[in-house]
């Protein structure tokens, strides 16, 4: 939560430049530092009685000093970017900035006071005329007579797309008499109730849980205005503007200079387009130099750079000093500001910032005063003429300051998302009882001459097995490894059932020994560290990225249990990127910070490298020794470092399997830090198993486990998982090309001259050589380096370093790359032939590059589409949808999860996952754990409950969502597949309003429904385990065996107490494939309602 900061109110130096401009038409304000700018730009705003408008140099800019802005102004400001990124390629128009440009023509055409940010590129577009705009808007009110149907086809003409359910701008859906619709000129789409031909409601609603946010009284629903259509006329922003606007300009030469140059390339495109399509010409579409300066000369205008023509103001200003993190310099400045009567002013990203910083300097400067907001702006300075002087903490620290612009475009992801969980008609299916089958969609089905509805599923030898709505939760989607086809078999073959228990077994003796292991650390003791001093926070605060909220819950814990006295076992898991290594890093200072030595044990040489130097470059300001171990080393070199560790001038030692090797013995080990421990052979393992019960263990993996299967494991593991990506990046921009060397070269040059260096990855060794040799001949002064499996070791390391070093540019490799080589000079990487890859693979190594926090490109090239096979189709249509970080997880991972799942808990559990699917495995292994805490480790787990059993409803009444209510058989089931998850009347009532929300009023079958789940959680409650309510008759069996102590308790008692008062109502034993069963049999029961009556009064009172 940022907040407002409480500078320059009522400056008198920026009144004057403010009465200056109104007297003068023009004036030129100078010396200005930093985020000084959008101080001065908020206060022209705040005394000028129309819109203001800055224009600064570029985007980049632009996007920064918006930041400040939003930071600064209670309401934001508007954005207005430019609509595509060439002239003329209609096909790459942003429709995330169109939706930004529309919104700002739209409220600039309202004539309200806006404040709006810009750039040349968005200038150098045209925009539609005032009465063009009028044509292309519908306005709706609440209380309009008006015709859904017209409605219907002005939003065809408007060149909107009709689609089952509303994601991004230009989509609209109508069910019934609710209609859907994201307008160009909105950022959240609208639903609008019609009642008859009245407009009923209209209110805004969210993409991804499709419910609705807040009532509006209008809407006004605009097209697509960029899409240009040769009759419109087009004029400059300028023109659009109120004639009292007020523009600020950055620097007039270079946007003019900026916008020339745009015309010309567009003059060029137009005259090399083919002229079977007529297109408007550049001067219809675009203005030059020229008309931007004749337009800001009729306007209100102030200048951030000389310009001959006007008088000037100078303020004086000077940059944010530089402190290279040292805390002592920056606390002595402090000092020196406070006595020269200096207010000191801080501005921090976040709140544990604001906390670090503030801890930092009342331990070094306790006397010295300054304000700590949490307000993240772009560019302190120091203000001579006001004694102000402004910090931030990004400078401070030196870690990279990212701006951010809206993105209306992370919702449609995960939407899509959601969609890849859902059934499709044909998937495999599990269920528990059944086994695999193939899912063949909802149906309805006579019971006893009423209508319900059923999932359909098909087994071997064409059996069919009808599934009841209330038994959703038996089956689940088969997810098995990368698309491998399960087999399917008869209905009631005792195949399915031994499969089920031989896993159960398998599962039973892995869970028994994992929480063995547990059980014995949590009797043993070890050291516990001291709480965290201020050289702690300073580690903390100057990491050069911002934490994430799962990073700083992560690096919270690990220090808690290192606080702890029993020896630490954690794991962190995150995808490749995410900052675990940071997660080490500050660990293992706080263990050296406790007199203790670290080791860090790490799979490969090159990334027992790659960690020296990481934790060498994080660590440079502080007072710890880090040396590594590898075969790099020289024997001289070892025998030091071995010295060292043995009396204890090492702190911290990084190495391969050498480490648990008997020549090494520490002087005091205090932490042990494993680096993807699946990757190392038994023997190392068992080392590690001896360790591990008196050091603190943190152990990291990339391979992420299942969310589902971390609740289990918490009983035998401390787990932490981090799953969000860090803010500061770049989502790696993908393609999918065809070969072509022109695209090729035009990639690796571009790459080259910003600094920055290539991967190539191709599969094939036996050709690699041909690959490297094309793109020297590309780029003959490339320095180009190939490496495979097949090169000696030491040759291969001696490869990777140089290209870690940067003594070459491009890297021609096999799949080598795809773990754990950190190249953050390299932001582009081509996968030749990425048909071949699965999904994961593709993810890990597209991983390699965006690692830094300049923008990252991924080429995968692939034959024509026309020739790839659907699977291969569909992989590369997905893997470039998901460029997002952190969203590549949630496809590629299904495969990597199951990999995840198997080193986890033993190889061979992969063969288990892959005969019974992947969600069958969670739940018999999550069974097999409850089992194991309730029996033979009780002592251990004393709070533990048993979970209750799903109860079993079997009823002829109608109870379903109506086909006319739901029309779309996918979000039935979704709607279906929710319910069964709900668990409380207040969640029940909330998945009610949602479906009136999106669907309209309930009809009786839901109505029934929903009656039926709250007679499911009665009966639960009341001991039963199935339910009949058939003929009127309700028919309740018992889930306890006769013998069981259930009956000897209360609330058995309290019930046998109230039978008579529900009727015709009797106990009877029953014979059942369990064994002797107590039903109970109620007769003339009419309605579900009244069946929840009835048992409500077998219900015991709980006494508080």
């Amino acid at each position: 939560m940022t907040e407002l900061p409480v500078l320059y109110q009522n400056n008198s130096q920026f009144r004057t430049v403010y009465e200056d401009v109104c007297a003068n038409g023009s004036v030129t304000a100078l010396g200005l530092i930093g985020s000084k700018y959008s101080f001065l730009v908020k206060s022209l705003f705040e005394q000028h009685p129309n819109t203001t408008i800055w224009i600064l140099n570029n985007k980049e800019e632009a996007a920064y000093f918006l930041n400040d802005l939003e930071v600064l102004l209670p309401s934001p400001p508007l954005f207005y970017p430019s609509s595509y990124r060439r002239p003329y390629n209609i096909e790459e128009t942003d429709n995330a900035n169109v939706l930004l440009r529309a919104e700002t023509l739209q409220k600039l055409k309202g004539h309200t006071k806006q404040l709006v940010v810009t750039y040349p590129e968005a200038l150098f577009e045209q925009v539609l005329t005032t009465e063009e705009l009028k044509r292309k808007t519908l306005s709706i009110d609440k209380g309009d007579e008006l015709n859904i149907d017209f409605v219907n086809e002005t939003l065809f003409e408007f060149g909107f797309n009709r689609v089952d359910f509303v994601a991004e701008p230009g989509e609209f859906a109508v069910r019934g008499g609710i209609l859907d619709v994201h307008s160009f000129s909105h950022d959240e789409p609208f639903r609008i109730e019609f009642f008859g031909d009245e407009v009923d409601t209209i209110r805004t609603f969210d993409v991804s849980s499709q419910r609705s946010i807040q009532m509006h009284e209008q809407v006004k629903i605009l097209a697509n205005i960029e899409q240009k259509v040769n009759t419109e006329k087009r004029q400059s922003l300028f023109s659009f503007l109120c004639t009292k606007s007020l523009v600020c300009v950055q620097n007039e030469s270079i946007v003019t200079a900026e916008i020339d140059a745009l015309f010309k390339h567009a003059q060029k495109t137009y005259k090399n387009l083919s002229g079977e399509i007529k297109r408007q010409s550049p001067k219809e579409l675009f203005i030059d130099g020229k008309v931007f300066k004749n337009g800001l000369d009729a306007l209100l205008s102030i200048h951030f750079s000389p310009t001959e023509k006007t008088h000037s103001l100078v303020f004086s200003c000077q940059p944010q000093p530089h402190f290279k993190r040292k805390f002592d310099w920056l606390s002595e400045h402090l000092i020196e500001n406070t006595e020269q009567q200096r207010v000191n002013h801080i501005f921090c990203a976040s709140e544990t910032q604001k906390e670090r910083l503030t801890q930092i300097i009342e331990e070094l400067a306790p006397e010295t005063n300054f304000h700590c907001w949490i307000a993240p702006l772009y560019q302190g300075f120091v203000d001579e003429d006001e004694n102000i002087v402004c910090y931030t903490d990004h400078q401070l620290f030196e870690r990279y300051h990212k701006f951010r612009l809206k993105n209306c475009y992370s919702k449609k992801q995960a939407i899509s998302l959601k969609a890849l969980a859902q059934l499709e008609v044909g998937d495999y299916v599990t269920h528990i009882d059944h086994g695999i089958g193939t899912f063949g969609g909802l149906q309805r089905i006579d019971v006893e001459g009423k209508t319900q509805e059923a999932i359909k599923l098909f087994y071997g030898d064409r059996d069919i097995l009808y599934v009841s709505i209330h038994s959703l939760h038996k089956i689940s989607k088969f997810n098995g490894k990368d698309g491998a086809v399960p087999k399917v078999y008869k209905l009631g073959s005792g195949t399915w059932k031994k499969i089920k228990q031989k896993t159960k077994k398998k599962v039973k003796e892995i869970a028994f020994n994992l929480i063995n292991v547990y059980a014995k650390r949590r009797m043993n003791k070890g050291f516990a560290c001291s709480p965290d001093t201020y050289l702690q926070y300073e580690l903390e605060a100057s990491f050069l990225f911002e934490d994430t909220p799962d990073q700083r819950t992560a690096t919270e814990a690990v220090k808690q249990d290192m606080e702890d006295q029993k020896p630490m076992d954690r794991l962190v898991c995150g995808d490749v990127g995410f900052g675990k290594t940071e997660v080490a890093i500050r660990a293992a200072f706080k263990a050296v910070d406790n007199g203790k030595q670290v080791a860090v044990l790490v799979p490969t040489t090159i990334l027992a490298f790659q960690h020296y130097n990481t934790f060498l470059k994080r660590l440079r300001e502080f007072p710890v020794t880090v040396d590594y171990l590898n075969r790099f080393r020289t024997a001289k070199q070892k025998k030091e470092v071995l010295e060292g560790i043995g009396n204890g001038a090492i702190d911290i030692v990084i190495g391969t399997h050498q480490l648990v090797g008997k020549s090494v013995s520490f002087k005091d080990l205090g932490l042990l830090i494993v680096d993807e421990e699946q990757k190392f052979g038994v023997n190392v393992k068992e080392k590690l198993r001896s360790l591990k019960e008196h050091v603190d263990v943190l152990t990291l993996t990339a391979t992420p486990i299942p969310r589902t299967l971390q609740f289990s494991l918490m009983a035998a593991r401390d787990l932490s998982v981090i799953n969000t990506p860090p803010p500061n990046r770049y989502p790696i921009e993908s393609q999918v090309i065809s070969w072509s060397e022109t695209q090729i070269r035009d990639a690796v040059i571009y790459e080259l001259q910003r600094g920055g260096q290539v991967f190539f990855v191709h599969n094939r060794i036996e050709n690699i050589g041909e690959i490297s040799g094309m793109l020297q001949r590309l780029i003959p002064d490339a320095r180009i380096a190939t490496s495979h499996g097949q090169l000696t070791g030491n040759k291969l390391e001696e490869l990777m370093l140089g290209f870690i070093e940067g003594v070459f540019d491009v890297l021609v490799a096999t799949t080598i790359i795809e773990s754990g080589l950190d190249v953050p000079n390299a932001n582009t990487i081509f996968i030749n032939n990425a048909n071949h890859f699965g999904l994961s693979d593709l993810h890990q190594m597209r991983g390699r590059v965006g690692r830094s926090n300049k923008k990252a490109f991924c080429y995968f090239i692939t034959p024509p589409f026309s020739v790839l096979t659907d699977d291969a189709r569909k992989r590369m249509e997905a893997v470039n949808q998901y460029t997002a970080l952190g969203s590549g997880f949630q496809i590629a991972m299904k495969d990597l999860e199951i990999r995840g799942a198997g080193d986890l808990l033993g190889g061979e559990q992969s063969g288990f996952i892959n005969e019974i699917g992947f969600e069958t495995y969670q739940k018999i292994l999550k069974n097999a754990i409850e089992e194991l805490q309730q029996n033979e480790f009780k002592a251990l787990y004393p709070d533990q409950k048993p979970t209750a059993k799903e109860l079993v409803l079997d009823t002829d009444f109608e109870i379903f969502f109506p086909t006319d209510y739901i029309n779309y058989v996918t979000e039935r089931l979704a709607q279906y597949q929710e319910l069964a998850t709900l668990k409380t009347e207040e969640e029940l009532n909330e998945f009610g309003a949602s479906l009136i929300d999106r669907f309209g009023a309930l009809p009786e079958p839901t109505i029934a429904l929903f009656e039926s789940v709250r007679l499911k959680w009665l009966g639960a409650l009341l001991g039963f385990e199935k339910i009949i309510l058939k003929k009127q008759k309700c028919i309740c069996t018992f889930l306890a065996e006769p013998e069981s102590s259930f009956y000897q308790e209360g609330a058995f008692q309290f019930m046998l107490g109230k039978l008579s008062t529900l009727g015709k109502a009797q106990l009877k034993e029953k014979n059942t494939k369990e064994g002797q069963k107590l039903v109970l049999v109620i007769n003339d029961v009419l309605s579900i309602q009244s069946a929840i009556i009835l048992l409500q009064k077998l219900q015991q009172p709980t006494t508080v």
